[in-house]
């Protein structure tokens, strides 16, 4: 669908950023912008900065960055087409009837193909577990896991046959291409087998959306081969980080919270026990994209884990996750059972309802699982054990429920309020600091280039003039699009100095619109959104503004210096520029 460019720039002047992003992230104000750890790389420092002002984000870790439209390309894994038909009923804004055209079908198309290829392949899994002869394997097992026929056509559970070479077959006489079964993840190729489906001799779960489309799969392999769950490769359509395996059931739950849990089988034995908030990750750990998607719908999340070493573990690490994002974490005592499924079959559903209700707070279940690890009789032991407290304490940012746990766990263990207090200062401090070492660490050596430098003092410059647009008048004749030092940028700063020449305000969101490579828009706004120093001081603040511009410009002649020619024209233009070079040494920029 093609939209045109006034409609689009009225869409997103209309969208306020801050309200869109918030929807997925936990954004936390500092100062005029707003912050929050990076959706798009793993950290525990925040960097990710967005400017209401501007109706632009930025990481300062990843260097991702853009406007409205650009984040729910990345984030959501929309189309430019999609991110608009998003944002426009919020903005209030109509939207034209849909382009039909072969072209608008080409752009769009290919998604919706591999959506299709998904919901055929599915389909042939279902068919088959309902096959008595072929199916049986498949069969045998869900039922013996207690499993209703209800259910495993609730969740259109399949089995996908020992013959992987069937799947392939059945899929091509449907139309699909080698390469959209290869992009669908559902097949793959090698010179040994060809292309064949990757999945054989394994029930079959179906990864659906909340708009009840087939993203993926999940197959549990029947007998001792491994990998003992295999899921699809991440691809267009499928993102393991940012969907969770049962969340189109559990959002339309009327219970208004959520049960996480580890594995395909215990989401369905939940739903079948009537637990219809349940949910699952997807063979990975639990993520921040995760805990994004729980939190635009409720802000409490049970967290029903195995009740083994390794569960508990990953329990402690879904609770840091969680508390970034002020969700309200408990977590569900299963034992003496290892996971949901283990007790439902065994104390059923209302016994269930009761562990819930007895369910321990998330910061005092960490704290009580870390005091094991300590001999509190002895007492640097317990010293020890107490700076652990502070550093749970240290995570929660707001300071009313900190100060509230403070009081519990302070009035639990005998520990003096004021002391714990002071600890967990020097305990947010520490991490902090650890996590912008770990961040560094993790970024590597790199030896930055004169270009890079170059580059660097361009963003500088155009974050400055953008501060203070007053200052063009007095710079109009020396500067042009000329002095930037790539391509791209020469093209972004050759409309911001039009629109600075026809008194307008630049707008970096929109111009930001004006470029479809995802690249180029993070590059655009790192010119817009570059760290200056915050300067006080009027004259200081010049003195700044002019070194910047007066490097600006030697970088300028510079280049112009490396490819000037050696005849009398090329002398003189030489000349000219260094006279004007100097002069602008001289006299500083006034604000």
């Amino acid at each position: 669908m093609y939209y045109p460019d006034e409609l689009v720039e009225e869409i997103r002047s209309k969208s306020d950023i801050v309200s869109v992003l918030s929807t997925f992230l936990s954004l936390q104000k500092k100062g005029s912008n707003y912050t929050c750890c990076c959706p798009f790389h793993n950290e525990k420092t925040p960097s990710f900065s967005v400017n209401p002002a501007r109706q632009i984000y930025k990481c300062f870790g990843c260097g991702a960055g853009g406007n409205v439209f650009t984040f729910l390309q990345k984030y959501e894994n929309m189309t430019f087409p999609e991110a608009v038909e998003y944002l426009a009923p919020l903005a209030g804004v109509a939207l034209p009837e849909r382009d039909t055209s072969e072209e608008a079908k080409k752009r769009t198309g290919r998604r919706m193909r591999l959506f299709d290829c998904n919901k055929d392949a599915a389909n042939y899994f279902y068919k088959v577990l309902w096959d008595e002869k072929r199916g049986a394997p498949g069969m045998r097992y869900l039922k013996k896991r207690g499993l209703s026929d209800e259910t495993i056509k609730r969740f259109a559970l399949g089995y996908a046959p020992m013959d992987g070479n069937e799947v392939v077959r059945y899929l091509k006489s449907k139309g699909y291409t080698d390469q959209e079964l290869i992009d669908s993840g559902i097949a793959s190729f090698s010179e040994r087998h060809g292309l064949s489906c990757k999945f054989w001799n394994r029930v079959m779960f179906p990864i659906i959306d909340d708009k009840n489309k087939v993203m993926g799969f999940g197959g549990r392999v029947m007998g001792d081969g491994e990998p003992k769950y295999l899921n699809s490769q991440e691809s267009d359509i499928f993102n393991k980080r940012r969907n969770l395996y049962g969340f189109g059931f559990a959002k339309s739950s009327r219970k208004n919270r959520f049960i996480l849990c580890e594995g395909y089988m215990d989401v369905i034995s939940l739903h079948q026990a009537g637990f219809d908030e349940a949910v699952a990750s997807l063979g990975t750990a639990f993520t921040m994209e995760q805990a994004s998607l729980l939190k635009r719908y409720s802000p409490d999340v049970y967290l029903s884990y195995d009740s083994d070493g390794a569960g508990v573990k990953a329990a402690m690490r879904a609770i840091e996750i969680l508390r970034k994002y002020n969700v309200t974490g408990r977590v569900i005592n299963m034992k003496p059972y290892k996971d949901p499924d283990e007790f439902i079959k065994n104390l059923g559903a209302e016994e269930f309802e009761k562990r819930m209700e007895n369910a321990e707070d998330s910061l005092l279940f960490q704290v009580h699982t870390a005091q094991n690890e300590y001999d509190l009789k002895d007492y640097a032991e317990k010293t020890k054990f107490y700076h652990k407290i502070a550093e749970f304490l240290a995570t929660m940012d707001d300071p009313l429920m900190r100060d509230n746990y403070l009081d519990a766990v302070s009035l639990e263990y005998g520990i003096n309020k004021e002391h714990l207090r002071e600890a967990v200062g020097k305990a947010a401090l520490s991490l902090a600091d650890k996590a912008e070492r770990e961040e560094l660490r993790s970024a590597g050596p790199r030896n930055a280039t004169k270009e890079d430098y170059a580059m660097q003092n361009e963003q500088i410059f155009l974050t400055y003039l953008l501060e203070e647009p007053k200052l063009y008048p007095q710079i109009r004749d020396k500067i042009s699009e000329d002095d930037f030092s790539t391509e791209l940028y020469k093209d972004v700063a050759k409309r911001f100095l039009e629109e600075l020449g026809e008194g307008k305000t630049p707008n970096p969101a929109a111009i930001i619109s004006r470029y479809e490579d995802a690249d180029e828009q993070s590059k655009v706004s790192a010119l817009f959104t570059t760290k200056i120093e915050n300067l006080a001081d009027k004259e200081e603040k010049e003195r700044a503004i002019s070194e910047v511009f007066y490097k600006l410009k030697k970088s300028t002649y510079e280049r112009h210096e490396a490819s000037r020619t050696s005849d009398m024209e090329g002398i003189k233009q030489g000349i000219a520029e260094k006279k004007a070079l100097e002069e602008i040494k001289k006299n500083n920029i006034h604000l």
